[in-house]
């Protein structure tokens, strides 16, 4: 079993996996938010938005692609039918991917106001 060092080091590289894929098909607005101290389903939610149906599909198949390189599966994917919210569930990062009206609508980043939010560069 990993120490929790080791452990913080592979969640780490899980999250920027995740983030560097979705900078490289050009997600706008990327949040993730550190849910550590208010969650016990996940350690990290990273939220984005596609312009279109298409483009968010793109960017959930690119995430899931770039991570089967390095041998990590999401335990489930949702969504992908009308690709307006996809949840894509690797465990310790949760990935949403939106169009922007969902994203306005469900104001997730809202209910996690109070919490440490990081921009992605």
């Amino acid at each position: 079993m990993p120490s929790a060092a080791e452990q913080a080091q592979q969640i780490q590289r899980l999250l920027d996996k995740v983030l560097g894929s979705l900078d490289d098909l050009k997600a706008i607005d990327v949040r993730s938010i550190d849910v550590t101290k208010f969650s016990d389903v996940t350690d990290w939610m990273v939220l984005a938005s596609g312009t279109s149906n298409r483009h968010v599909r793109s960017l959930v198949n690119r995430v899931v692609e770039d991570l089967k390189v390095s041998d990590t599966r999401p335990l489930g994917v949702e969504g992908r039918e009308t690709s307006e919210w996809v949840l894509v569930d690797y465990g310790d990062v949760v990935l949403h991917v939106m169009q922007s009206e969902a994203r306005s609508f469900y104001d997730l980043e809202r209910l996690w106001a109070d919490l440490p939010a990081e921009s992605a560069k």
